[in-house]
């Protein structure tokens, strides 16, 4: 089953055209990883397929247009981080933070339902932020704040999960905890798309998409020769990928000069 596809997706930012005809669809209960060079057009994609920037072309979310699609099932639908961090108060507590994640599913003024009270306290112990439940947002360090913002877009269960950039400033026994996190989302069917800057992380997807001057230069699973031969040339061979304990590692290759 498709959960998420684009068909001939083309977007444009001021005058300049930033994606070209994208076709991609997206399996159910999978996750895959964006990757590319920098400035490739992974974020514009992925914010193309949240339906937060006009875009030529469809998007189709569970079968249905994304964006003839009512803003409230949307967002029970589908769920977002951004690679800012945004869209929550310093002043907020962690747990009101996590408890937006709910907005989609409340009344106007209504309070929190034991529904919505229930997938807060599992979000956050899920990623490991429950004892910080008291604390202010702004309190906390980057990586901690990540964290919080990751449990209120779990906190949202929709089917599916797109997150730009997510581990910026997470240290790497958090990135394992992510890992571990996005796996089990996908164990229960949900649908995760990551942009993500950290390679060997991203072997860990099912799936690789590889954008470069804002084309799909490939699409394909993880543990296939192709996809790892195709990563390299997308950053110019200036990576090599060796197995390691037959798992691909994404190994540097230094220039010559330096």
């Amino acid at each position: 089953m498709i959960a998420l596809a684009t068909q001939s997706l083309f977007v444009s930012l001021g005058n300049v055209q930033v994606l070209h005809d994208v076709d991609v669809a997206f399996q159910s209960g999978c996750w895959t990883a964006v990757v590319g060079p920098n400035g490739a057009g992974k974020s514009t994609l992925l914010k193309a397929l949240a339906g937060l920037i006009p875009a030529n072309g469809e998007v189709q979310l569970l079968g249905g247009n994304l964006h003839k699609m009512p803003l409230k099932k949307r967002a029970q639908q589908l769920a977002w981080l951004g690679q800012s961090a945004s869209g929550a108060s310093d002043g907020l507590t962690v747990y009101d933070t996590v408890m937006l994640g709910r907005l989609p599913f409340q009344g106007w003024l209504s309070a929190p339902s034991q529904v919505d009270r229930v997938a807060v306290e599992q979000a956050l112990k899920e990623t490991h932020s429950w004892d910080w439940r008291e604390r202010h947002l702004g309190t906390l360090s980057s990586g901690e704040r990540q964290m919080v913002l990751l449990a209120r877009v779990l906190a949202v269960q929709a089917a599916v999960v797109l997150m730009d950039e997510p581990l910026v400033n997470v240290d790497p026994p958090h990135q394992a905890d992510w890992v571990e996190i996005v796996r089990k989302l996908t164990l229960n069917g949900t649908t995760v798309i990551t942009v993500l800057h950290e390679l060997n992380v991203a072997f860990a997807a099912d799936y690789l998409l590889m954008i470069k001057d804002g084309r799909v230069m490939h699409y394909g699973n993880c543990t296939d020769a192709g996809s790892h031969r195709a990563m390299e040339a997308l950053f110019n061979h200036r990576i090599q990928i060796m197995p390691h304990n037959n798992t691909p590692v994404a190994m540097l290759k230094l220039l010559n000069s330096i």
